[in-house]
This record gives structure tokens, sequence and C-alpha cells, in this order.
């Protein structure tokens, strides 16, 4: 989780020490190093970061300043998920999400999630969660319930889902209760019943690039950002588990099928 005391030291060490170039990520990390540079000549590459719902770059043609990177697609990626999950198992009606509405990505991404979910004919049974105890303390609620009021789980990209802990949790409740959970890339992904993400090497491989122009002379703020392309790894087996059809369509946008 983001560390907001240790980043200030770290880059107020950076901007003392007069680095060439500070690399930030997700958001949080990202809009700091904005903020810590901006009366200095240090560029700033982001990545897996939000350019939605603040002030992090001026437009995706000229973010302006000191800074360029690779975006967080967090909105269209989000919307793309419910969209896949909703093609693999169209009986599913409520979905569940826990997030952390503090975490700055969320709220741009709920934004566009929900007229989605409506369009789909699928009710968001959302949870503002703080910690994994929040979300252990509402599972166990609906355990003791004789319908626990949710088809599926659907993780967003933020660091509490992203959380091993959390995750487990998850996927034993959806294990448990034998409903389908996907979303983000996870250490254990084979759970998921499928993955839609952009894969940190081919961030790294878009960052490369911009670090080179950079230091090749060319301002950071004149450089356009980048939007890394998407993952989907579909988890074959654990649908047909489910009692689930997986249509050709979309078996052939795979990138990954694990059969």
């Amino acid at each position: 989780n983001f560390n907001s005391s240790e980043e200030q030291k770290i880059l107020e060490k950076f901007v003392d020490e007069k680095v060439d170039l500070i690399f930030a990520f997700p958001t949080e990390a990202a809009t700091a190093a904005k903020t810590y540079t901006q009366r200095t000549n240090i560029p700033v590459i982001f990545a897996q970061s939000m350019i939605e719902g603040n002030n992090l770059v001026e437009n995706v043609r000229q973010p302006g300043g000191n800074i360029t990177g690779v975006r967080d697609p967090g909105p269209d990626i989000t919307v793309k998920r419910l969209e896949i999950f909703h093609e693999l198992a169209p009986q599913v009606k409520r979905v569940y999400i826990p997030y952390d509405l503090n975490f700055p990505a969320i709220p741009p991404v709920l934004k566009v999630l929900r007229p989605t979910a409506s369009s789909l004919g699928i009710k968001l049974v959302e949870l503002s969660a703080k910690s994994i105890t929040d979300i252990q303390a509402d599972l166990e609620s609906r355990n003791s319930s004789d319908d626990i009021g949710i088809d599926a789980i659907m993780t967003l990209g933020q660091p509490l889902t992203s959380l091993p802990d959390v995750f487990m949790v998850l996927s034993e409740f959806a294990a448990e209760h034998h409903i389908p959970i996907g979303g983000i890339i996870q250490n254990n992904s084979e759970n998921n019943i499928f993955v839609y993400e952009s894969k940190f090497s081919e961030i790294g491989s878009l960052a490369a690039p911009l670090a080179d122009k950079i230091f090749r002379g060319i301002p950071a703020g004149t450089i356009p950002v980048v939007t890394p392309e998407a993952y989907l790894m579909i988890n074959y087996e654990l649908a047909k588990e489910l009692g689930l059809e997986v249509s050709e369509r979309l078996l052939s946008r795979a990138n990954e099928i694990i059969r």
C-alpha cells in the first residue's frame, strides 16, 4: 500500500540529489512526484497511473510540465472486465465489488462502471472497505444469511484487492459458494475465471522509450502519454467446473487459456 510519509522522504531525497529522472508508480506516487519536482528540472515518468479525475497531465498528447508516462486505462479496462464477465456468465445479475474509496483511481472507475452495469442488467453490490477486516466482516455476514446476495465477485485495480490475503479471502468465499471471481492479475490467478489487465512487462517496455527520448533532450511534457494493451486470460477449466459455457468468440480473443 501507498505510504505517504515514506514516499515524501524518498522524493525529497531525490530532489536534493538532483537525480536525472524519477520513475513513479502507481497513481499516488506519480502525483506526489509531480508535486515535489514542480520547481525543478527533474523529469518524471509515471506508470500504471490514472490520469482521470486528477491533474497529473494536461492531456494525453501534451502532458505538460516535466511529466509523461504510461497511463493506467482504469475506467476503460474495468468496463471491459464487466462486459467479459457478462459474456462468460450471462446468468450473473449481482456482482460484488469491494473497493477502497480513498484510492484515487476508484471514483472515476465507479463513474463509468455503474451505468455500464445498468445497461447490462447487472446490479453492482458495492462494499466500501479500508482493510481486509471490513471485507471479512461483510462476507461473514453474508454467510449467515440464506441468500448471500451476490452471484459473482469482480476485483478492481487497487492496492486493497491486490493484496494476497484479501484475494485469498475473496477467492475462498467464491469457491465455497460456487460462484465465479475474476478481474485483476493475482499471484494465484488460477482461482480467477478470467483476468483482464495490463501486464507489468509491457508497461515497462512502453516506459523505456520515453526515458530514452528524455535523455536525448526531448522535454517530458511534450512526449505523448501512452496506453498499454490489455491481456486476457481465461480459465477454461474453472469455467467448466462452474458449469459455464465459454464462447469460441471469447476464446479467440484470449492471450492465454488455462485448460
